[in-house]
Formats: C-alpha cells, structure tokens, sequence
C-alpha cells in the first residue's frame, strides 16, 4: 500500500485560535485558495503542488467547523472546484450540477467513508472503483443520439459552451451509434491526453518553437479552452492538432429522465453500447477490502496505465443510492476520491533565488537540474523562507529528494547527505529586494517571512497587484493577466515602463501600450528566461502587429484598452478588492458596499463603524483605516476617480440604509441561499435577493428570516430546522422573489 504518512498537512490545533484570528486566517485562505484555482482552473497553471493545495484545503476546513460564524456560501469549501467562467466562452446552465468529489488521503478515511456511507445507506454496499484520471471535466448533452452541446464544469452550475472544439476532437462521438437512445442526456466524461500522445505533443511544440506543456491535464485544458477567432494560420493547425490528439473516458451521467438501469456500472455498460468511450479500468465488487486491493494494485502501477492518474475514485454502484445519500453543496455523499501520496525523486540543487510577491514577502526557490516526476519536467520548487531553508537543512549544490503529487512545483524534503561530495556550499538569504534593491525586513516582530518595504515602487510587487486587479475576483478585465501586468510594468523599452504604480492605470492609452518590448519571465522566480540556443532573455512585444508590413497596435491592445474603459462601471465591491486592502476580499467588499455605498463614505468612517458591518470586524475595519492613511494609496483613489472611476452605487442612499435600495417582497428579511436554485448561478441568486429587498447572509442563526434551500443544501437546512426558521424549496424560489 502506499505509505499514507508522505502526505502534508497543516496539524495546527485551530481550537487556540481567538475569533479575530480565525476570521482572519479564513479570509486569508480563501483569497489564496481561490488565486490557486483560478490559475488552475481558468488558466490551466499549477501554482502548487495537489498536496499543497489540499493541505490549504483541510485547514480552511477545520478553521470553519471549529468556528461555523466565519463560513460564507462562496467559500471553496462550499462550492465546486472548477473555477469561474472565462469572457471568451458563452455560458451554460447545467440541466444538473456538476459537482466536485471530497477527498481522503489515507486507506484508514477511506475505510471509514466506507463504514458511514454503509451506515447512512442502512445497507450492504457494492462499491465501483476507478482510477482518477487528471483531466478536465466534460458535459455533453445529447439529444435524440445527437450531440448539441458540450460544456465545461465551470463553478458547477454554469459553465463554458465549448461544443465548437469538441466537434475536433475525434474520440467524441457527434452521434451515439446503436438504438434507444433518449430525448434528451448529459453524460459527463474526463477529456485527457494519453501519455504517449502528450509527449509526441511536448516534441513537436519544442520543434516549432513554442511553449511546452507542464503536464498532462495543463494541456488539456488549454486546449480544448481556446478560441479560433484570433488565430493565424499556423494557430489554427496547432489547435486542431492539440484537439484531435484528445482522448474522452465517460464516468457518469447527468440530467436523465428515468434512465433503464439501476447501477453505474450498468450506465457504463449502455455507454459503451451507444459507442462511448469507457475506461477499461474499473471494477465492482461489494467487499471493503477489495476496493483497498484496487487503490493499492493502481498505485503501484500507475505509471503502467495509458494515462497520468492521480488517486481511485469509489463510487456507490446503486444509482437509487445516491438519491437516498444525498450530496453538500459541492459533492456527493456516494463517491469520494482516494489521493495517492506524492511520488519521490531525486536530483541535484543548482541554486536558491528570491521572488517577491505582490504583498512583498521573499520567497525563496529552489532552482533544480531538471527531472521528470510523475510524467512532468519539474525544475523549480517554493521553499518558503529562510528558516525553511534552514530546517531542511540543504545546500547549494546537494542531491535532494523531492516528492510531488501529479503537479509541476513539487516539495524539497532534504537532502541526500550521504552524496555530498565537500563541494556544497551553504545558501544565504539576501538582504535586499532582487528587483528594487530595497532592504528585505520583517514586517512586524516576530514574523519569520522577510518582506521588501518598498510596496509603493517595486516593480514585483507593483506587476503583483496590477494582475490582482485584473483578475476574476477583482475587476475581472479580460486581457489584464500576468503576461499583461509584466508588460506595463517591466519594459526594455522605454526605460521607464507605463506603469510604475497602479495609480496610472486608467490612464493607459494605445501609445503608451505600442513601444512596449518585454523580458519574458518566470511566473514563480520572476526571472527572465532565457533562450535555449542563444542564452539571451527571451522578450516579445505583446501590443504590436504586423499589417502589410507595417507595425500597428495589436488586437490585445486595443481589448485592454476597451476592457479598462469598460471597467470603470463595475461594481463598487469589485474596486474595493481591486484596491488591494489587505484583509478585503469579495466577501468583505460586498459588505461594505453595500452599507456604504460609496467609497467617500468609507473613507470618512471610522474603525468602529467600518467594523460594525456584519462581515467585517476590527481586523478588516483597523487594516482599512491603516491603508487610506498611507498618501500614495490616496493617490490612487484620487487618480482613479479622475479618471472617471466613480467608486459609488448609484442612487445609494448612504450608510446603513442598504436595505432600502431596493424594495420588494423580500424587504427587510435576512436571506440564505443554500443549495442549487434552478436557472440561477450562486451569485445571480444572491443577486436576484438583494433586487427583491432581502439581505444575504451566509450562515443561519436565530435572526434569519428566511432560507432558500436547493439541491446541496447541507448543514445549513439542517440549522433551519432546528431553529424553526421558514423555509422555501428552491422549486418556489423565483416565485417567493417575483419573478415567476
């Protein structure tokens, strides 16, 4: 069996932590996790390892279990890992939600899984293993045999319509073959590359001189998530490539009307009947220690399989089950994935750099000979700080062990002191910021992560928060990404770049954008890279095309500039997180805004009203009021709104009157969404609420008047309940809000 002790976690008892503490470091681990799986989801990077990922995971986890007050609707341990949908794509509406699958790490939860849902079941279990293929999830509907559409996960509810590339893709059949068929069906399946098909891809990619993939899953959803619009000719040919070499393994269904079978492992066998491709590796059996067998017998062959897998899914075979189980609001209660612990390698230390993030903080990386680990080339891996680095005990020039669990950064766990040789030399963690120079120091006493004070200037910590604001959680402008914030930070040309403070970033126009010639660099180290053949950085200039042999401005370009313009009418909440106030994140925004209603009226508030806002507190109102003190972060408030920003809501009718903004049969009533409502994504739920009067909250308590509970409801219909709080199926919900 796998060795269950490989697996990180965060064992840091939470029930010491005050409240104030455990707000937030909550807050603090959504906006983290939700920068994570925005990379990872929307832009197919991996950031961290999964190891990493879920260790950030369980400990949110615990922090809200232990302290159920500072649980909101929208955090990652309530909603469906699939990211938010991008601009590029039309959004879908699932006939049924798409849900995430909750993770064991080791064979002893799995074992208990098992016991409860047999508990819970009141009945002897079969089980349907199948190894978990990393891939990306697909929902194909398909009517009267004939494929209509094709959707990503997205959030689980909504999500991309990308039926156009999967038309490309040849293991997809456009027509179910056989009889039977119904009206109407959405079978979910995994869309993946094969591993002899992924490495034909990374050579020819090299040959071409273009950008190689990190792994498997990266590449399948960078492919299949790209539009044909923009492409040259050659663009088009490497799409079309990269989409005909995809591979599809079905794994369930979703929207059926009386399917004639009675287990998934029936479905799959229809499945396969009406020519869709099933995996050949799965198997049912109604013994514990037989799925243990499975887990075990697929770890150590992994690598034997025709794909990357990363863990075993268990699956309740009965599908009357899986009405009688239930789900939360992001998985099932009858199917649970088994992660296998991360794999081990060893290779050589080359060197140990220092990126600076856009809070500040020095990290170091460890530059590593290249080395393949479970199916990726890994040459880089975070090491955290200097005691890190200290407590691992390694040095420059070491043979380390690393381990890594599907992902390309994985984990230094030290070094192989019997291979040192007395050529090693020791690291020494730099004094001063590596791309401003300024004096690396603690931020306060007692904090073991060095930081560069310069925040005002530093052209990391500058290019940091330029793509925080850009991003989907702040103004959501398309364009405006990590390759875009180096761009107008980091120029060769001019020498003084566009922007050296966002301040100036609604000013932008196309002249300041057309000169602009950029060093390519590291997205984790900031270092540029460099050209395989020549040695020299690699630059490119991202706001220039050729047209009839003359330099124009490129598309990219001009949809900056469009997508800033069109940014100055987001929502208040949205600039407020863009202002990169530690602490204020979407949650806390919201609540300010909506209190508030402008910016004007925040800046004159003081700690104790700005904390008495239900979703803020003093840690939030203290580290408001301490941002709006410092002058150059007046001044980009000041820029901003003279730039036609208008930092307001209009026709608010100031504080503590939010709930007369609108008027409707929800007014003055506290609401909960919980569950899924039909037709609507979460947001629009909540959004739809606060139309008809009513104020969100994310939790029940004696104070709320009334819940809304859907599909996934959870702990919090359980709470209703046990209150005697009035409930609404979500069958009434448009009706309850006027809508129907």
């Amino acid at each position: 069996m796998p060795d269950d002790s490989q697996i990180p976690r965060d064992d840091r008892p939470v029930s010491g932590l005050s409240d104030a503490e455990a707000h937030a470091e909550a807050q603090e681990l959504r906006e983290k996790i939700a920068e994570l799986a925005d990379a990872y989801y929307v832009r197919s990077e991996s950031l961290v390892s999964d190891s990493e990922y879920d260790g950030l995971m369980r400990r949110l986890d615990a922090i809200e279990r232990e302290f159920p007050e500072v649980q909101s609707q929208d955090s990652p341990t309530q909603t469906v890992g699939g990211g938010s949908n991008s601009q590029l794509f039309t959004p879908v509406v699932h006939r049924e939600r798409m849900y995430s699958l909750d993770n064991v790490f080791s064979t002893d939860e799995l074992s208990e899984w098992m016991t409860k849902t047999e508990r819970d079941a009141a009945t002897t279990i079969r089980w349907l293993c199948e190894v978990k293929i990393d891939g990306l999830a697909l929902s194909m509907r398909y009517e009267n045999g004939v494929l209509v559409q094709a959707a990503t996960r997205g959030d689980g509810v909504t999500g991309e319509d990308v039926t156009e590339n999967v038309a490309l893709i040849p293991a997809i059949p456009q027509r179910l073959s056989g009889t039977g068929h119904p009206a109407s069906i959405e079978i979910r399946g995994e869309v993946f590359f094969r591993t002899a098909e992924f490495d034909d891809l990374n050579r020819r990619q090299v040959e071409l001189g273009e950008k190689t993939f990190a792994n498997p899953r990266n590449a399948a959803s960078g492919s299949l998530r790209q539009k044909a619009e923009t492409k040259n000719e050659r663009g088009l040919d490497l799409m079309h490539d990269r989409l005909r070499r995809l591979s599809l393994y079905v794994h369930g269904i979703g929207a059926w009307e009386n399917p004639p079978v009675a287990n998934q492992s029936e479905v799959y066998e229809l499945l396969k009947s009406w020519g869709m491709p099933t995996s050949p590796y799965w198997s049912v059996t109604d013994d514990g220690a037989a799925v243990l067998d499975y887990v075990a017998r697929n770890g150590e062959h992994r690598h034997d399989l025709e794909h990357e897998i990363d863990g075993v899914v268990v699956k309740v075979d009965d599908l009357e089950l899986h009405a009688t189980l239930g789900a939360t609001s992001r998985a099932p209660r009858w199917a649970i994935a088994y992660k296998y612990p991360p794999e081990q390698v060893n290779t050589v230390l080359l060197d140990i750099v220092v990126g600076v993030g856009r809070t500040g903080r020095a990290t170091p990386y460890a530059v590593m000979k290249p080395v393949t680990v479970a199916g990726s080339v890994v040459r880089q891996a975070t090491l955290h700080n200097k005691d890190v680095v200290a407590a691992k005990g390694v040095l420059l020039g070491d043979t380390v062990v690393l381990r890594k669990a599907g992902d390309v950064i994985p984990e230094i766990l030290g070094p192989v002191t019997e291979l040192r040789t007395g050529a090693e030399r020791e690291w020494v963690m730099p004094t001063a910021c590596p791309e401003c120079g300024a004096t690396l120091a603690p931020s306060k006493e007692g904090d073991i992560d060095l930081r560069c004070p310069n925040a005002e200037r530093c052209p990391a910590q500058v290019r940091g928060r330029i793509e925080h604001i850009g991003s989907r959680g702040g103004l959501d402008i398309e364009g405006l990404g990590e390759v875009t914030a180096a761009a107008l930070t980091q120029p060769l040309v001019p020498s003084t770049p566009p922007l050296t403070s966002e301040a100036a970033l609604f000013d932008l126009t196309i002249d300041d954008l057309f000169p602009i010639e950029v060093v390519v660099r590291d997205s984790e180290t900031g270092l540029p890279k460099l050209d395989e053949k020549t040695g020299n950085a690699v630059t490119q200039t991202p706001f220039r095309a050729t047209v009839k042999k003359e330099l124009v401005p490129s598309q990219d370009a001009h949809k900056l500039i469009k997508g800033l313009e069109e940014a100055k009418s987001k929502d208040l909440w949205r600039f407020l997180v863009a202002l990169n106030i530690r602490h204020v994140g979407p949650v806390a925004a919201r609540a300010l805004a909506s209190h508030f209603g402008s910016l004007a009226e925040i800046e004159t508030a003081t700690a104790a009203e700005l904390a008495a806002v239900e979703g803020v507190g003093d840690i939030i109102a203290n580290s408001i009021v301490d941002w709006l003190a410092v002058e150059w972060h007046r001044d980009i408030v000041v820029r901003w709104r003279a730039a036609g920003v208008p930092f307001a809501i209009p026709g608010h009718p100031g504080p503590g009157a939010a709930a007369e903004i609108a008027e409707g049969p929800l007014s003055g009533m506290t609401v909960v969404v919980t569950g899924t409502m039909p037709g609507f994504t979460r947001d629009e739920a909540e959004e739809a609420v606060r139309r008809a009067g009513g104020k969100v909250s994310g939790s029940v308590s004696s104070k709320t008047d009334l819940v809304f509970v859907g599909d996934g409801a959870g702990s919090k219909e359980t709470k209703a309940r046990e209150l005697g709080v009035r409930i609404i199926p979500a069958e009434g919900f448009a009706a309850a809000l006027g809508l129907a």
